[in-house]
This record gives structure tokens, sequence and C-alpha cells, in this order.
């Protein structure tokens, strides 16, 4: 089992969890980005710029048991067609019961600003979804469902605190 991050939009926070996460269970960590980004890791793979240059070389890399951070909805459907279980940096796994659902989403939003309409833009990342991230990492690596479970209650304690 490794880790691959799609590092192109990825949260350095992420990283950084997914970093200390690796070297904590011995596992190996591999980013992959495109040359305009400048990524820290001792497995990094620079892709250049061609659309879906990334995803292919993650969708090449990724093997049964895999566990693979990205944001596109897309990769996630083919990584989780191989086996691979998938979370988003929000620290949501994507599951095969709703990435269906979360595909047509995506189609008609598509639609929408393609035919001159707005939709909304993600919100402001807090320390809550560092959190959640780091929990929902445990949790697919099959680390510490109790860390996992504290990690949601002290979340849930926070957003009554704001």
């Amino acid at each position: 089992m490794k880790i691959i991050i799609d590092a192109d939009a990825t949260p350095r926070s992420v990283l950084e969890i997914c970093k200390s996460m690796a070297v904590k269970h011995g596992l190996t960590l591999i980013t992959v980005a495109s040359f305009n980004h400048n990524i820290k890791s001792d497995h990094h793979i620079t892709v250049g710029c061609d659309p879906q240059e990334a995803d292919i070389r993650i969708a090449n890399l990724t093997v049964v048991g895999d566990v693979v951070v990205t944001q596109d909805w897309g990769l996630a459907a083919l990584l989780l067609g191989r086996g691979a279980r998938v979370i988003s940096p929000a620290g949501r796994p994507y599951k095969p019961e709703n990435i269906e659902f979360m595909l047509e989403e995506r189609n008609i939003k598509a639609k929408i600003r393609k035919a001159g309409g707005r939709t909304r833009g993600p919100v402001k990342r807090t320390s809550g979804d560092d959190r959640r991230f780091s929990a929902c990492l445990r949790q697919v690596l099959g680390y510490g469902r109790a860390a996992a479970e504290e990690d949601k209650k002290r979340e849930e304690d926070d957003s009554t605190q704001e």
C-alpha cells in the first residue's frame, strides 16, 4: 500500500499530514504534479502541463489497496473502479455508492457555467478541515478508529464554539 497525492491542487497542510502519516506507518508517499508546482517530496513525479497528464500518471501508478488524495471527481471514479481508496483534501472519502451522483452534479454545474451562469466556489479552508482530513486518512489507512472518533468530537466542539 502507498499514498499517492494529486499535488496540483492539494493544500500544503494536507501534504504535510500525508508525509507525517506515511513516515509514522512506514508507507511510501508519492506526489504527482505538473512542473508548474514546487513540491518537496522524496518521491515526487513531475509531469508536463497537458490536460489530464497528472491524472493519467496517477491512474497508472495506482494498484488495489492504494490510498489516493485528489479533488478530481473523475479521477476518483476511475480509481475507485481500480480498487483504490480515494479521499478528498477536505477529508471526505469518495465511495462507489455516491460517485455517480457527484459526477452528475459536476456535469450539471458545467452546463450552468457554459450557459453563462455562476456556481459556488470552494469555501475557505480551516483548521477543522485539516483535522477532518487527518482523521479520515487514519481511518482509510486502518489506523486509529478511536483517534478518528476523537478528532470528530474535537471538530464538533470547535464548531459549537465558533
